[in-house]
């Protein structure tokens, strides 16, 4: 099943943001086949302000421990989080 994840960085922590992303991308590339697709909102000045990531988990349970496992959630970069069923239903490349 496909969960995406919607995160919103905590206003002032662009600095968190960029000293985490390294550790952040190594932890979605382990993430293998799971991971669908991901990267990051952008606010007004186009600096990165949240997050969207599509992955594939056996329960929403699940999913949310993926979210909680990411770098950028234990730095507490968030201000929120919220993981949701997720249907892809135009140009899924794994309907094709």
């Amino acid at each position: 099943m496909l969960f995406a994840i919607l995160c919103t960085d905590k206003p002032g922590h662009l600095q968190l943001r960029m000293d985490t992303r390294p550790t952040h991308l190594a932890f979605l590339t382990g993430l293998g086949d799971a991971l669908k697709f991901a990267g990051p909102f952008l606010g007004d000045d186009e600096k990165p302000n949240g997050s969207l990531v599509v992955i594939d988990a056996e329960t929403l349970d699940a999913a949310k421990a993926t979210a909680a496992e990411d770098p950028y959630a234990k730095a507490g970069l968030f201000e929120s989080v919220d993981v949701k069923r997720w249907t892809w239903a135009i140009k899924n490349p794994d309907a094709a």
